[in-house]
């Protein structure tokens, strides 16, 4: 009897091909191409100066690109999609003098909504971000992570199906971070597609399903966070062993690179790099022999490695 396999297919929700920009001597913007995932968290990362900031702009069609095309699904960029689009920037900006729940109201019907609608979506974001009780007070009595919240909620509030975050942690503490993590993942799990710049890698491990890396105008890394660990993987290893005869410590040492041992409540945790050559299974062979193995794991590079490696290659060519 024939089988049947599902094959799912990712469509792009956005293309950038082949797209450059340049301002006056300064190229910001070199032969980019980037493919987006619907439904997906992607980060567009990079040093100050890459182009990134270029980048978002032409997709929110404040700037136009010199050569390329944008695509929004399968249909060239065109002001028909600004609606579709939200957008947080790094610089936030709010009338300091109006009250928030009337300049929130004022924001969201810029954005198609009407009054009524617009009254009811935010009271209910406002009441699950707690923010509720600053309704009816002047913006400029808001701290800076309250701001914050009251534009991440102007920003989604129409619903758009391409979100785009510019470090939307900047000025959060720790606790307010994590809730916006988790509504961040909640509106990728309710259908929208979110580009997200930082530079906090951490980060970029937990939210991102693929990325892409600019520097110096152009795109020096693509893919998905696990393909791009793995590529990276440089064969570390963590092993935890019971003690350390010094038969076991002499054996590790000539055929590994041993980088770190360290002992925490009588276990013996050694880190080290294995030969190009050599699997974990030698390893495990090697050290049972002599002593009794409590846990093993591969190491792999933090993206902030990767990042601050692709980058430091990159300004030596």
């Amino acid at each position: 009897m024939a089988r049947f396999v599902n094959i799912i297919i990712m469509k792009n929700l956005f293309t950038v091909n082949n797209v450059s920009k340049a301002y006056a001597n300064h190229l910001a913007l070199d032969d980019v191409s980037l493919e987006i995932p619907e439904n997906s968290i992607f980060g567009l990362l990079g040093p100050n100066g890459a182009g990134k900031t270029t980048l978002i702009r032409i997709i929110n069609q404040i700037t136009a690109p010199d050569s390329g095309e944008l695509l929004f699904y399968d249909e060239k960029l065109s002001q028909k999609h600004i609606g579709m689009i939200g957008y947080l920037p790094e610089e936030r900006g709010l009338y300091k003098k109006m009250k928030v729940g009337e300049q929130a109201i004022y924001l969201a019907q810029l954005k198609g909504i009407s009054k009524s609608t617009a009254k009811k979506r935010l009271q209910e974001w406002f009441d699950k971000l707690e923010i509720i009780g600053w309704w009816d007070k002047k913006v400029e009595e808001l701290s800076k992570g309250m701001a914050q919240k009251v534009q991440f909620v102007t920003t989604i509030i129409h619903e758009p199906k391409l979100l785009i975050f510019d470090e939307p942690f900047s000025g959060f503490d720790p606790i307010n971070v994590n809730v916006l993590k988790r509504e961040i993942l909640g509106l990728r799990e309710k259908g929208a597609t979110i580009i997200f710049s930082t530079h906090n890698m951490s980060s970029v491990e937990e939210l991102c399903d693929d990325i892409a890396l600019i520097n110096k105008s152009k795109k020096v890394l693509g893919g998905s966070v696990k393909s791009i660990k793995d590529e990276y993987r440089q064969n570390r290893f963590e092993i935890k062993l019971s003690e350390m005869p010094m038969e076991l410590e002499t054996q590790l040492g000539q055929k590994y690179n041993v980088l770190e041992t360290s002992k925490d409540n009588d276990l013996i945790n050694i880190n080290l790099q294995l030969p190009s050559d050599c699997s974990s299974n030698q390893l495990l062979e090697t050290c049972m022999a002599h002593s009794q193995v409590l846990g093993l794991k591969e190491i792999l590079p933090s993206m902030n490695d990767i990042f601050i490696m692709k980058v430091g290659e990159n300004n030596t060519l």
